[in-house]
């Protein structure tokens, strides 16, 4: 199973299903966090400040996962849009199961999937699964 999470929240309800659903011994619950980088930017650039923030995220994924006596393996990608990566990275990984977390997000007062979300969707190799969490108490559904 994978699951691609990033800086922006919504991740969190995906790790605790992913917990549930990837129990057993011959489960493997794979956590990506991609780097997205401006194309003036070496996609072997080290940008110090995205690496911090992406494995401050991934410390919360293995706390989170713990907690939901699950055990996750991490990874960190860098790459020009993060739809691509995701799907890519399933490719390689020969998943099963593609896992996605997001937030409840407006855009011009109405519900939105955003960029990644329908790219994954679209061109993913296996079955995609969308947590999505709750609007916010003072978000208006």
């Amino acid at each position: 199973m994978l699951v691609p999470v990033s800086g922006q929240g919504g991740w969190e309800s995906a790790i605790t299903l992913a917990c549930t659903l990837g129990k057993g011994p011959e489960s493997t619950i794979h956590v990506l966090y991609v780097i997205e980088l401006e194309r003036s930017t070496s996609l072997d650039a080290e940008i110090e400040s995205k690496i911090r923030k992406a494995e401050q995220v991934l410390e919360q994924v293995r706390d989170t996962a713990a907690e939901g006596d699950c055990v996750v393996e991490t990874s960190i990608l860098q790459a020009r849009e993060a739809g691509p990566a995701i799907v890519e990275e399933a490719v390689e990984r020969e998943a099963s199961l593609i896992l996605m977390g997001m937030r409840y997000k407006k855009r011009f007062g109405d519900f939105t999937l955003g960029e990644v979300v329908p790219y994954v969707l679209k061109h993913a190799p296996c079955p995609v699964l969308i947590a999505r969490e709750p609007p916010l108490p003072d978000s208006p559904a």
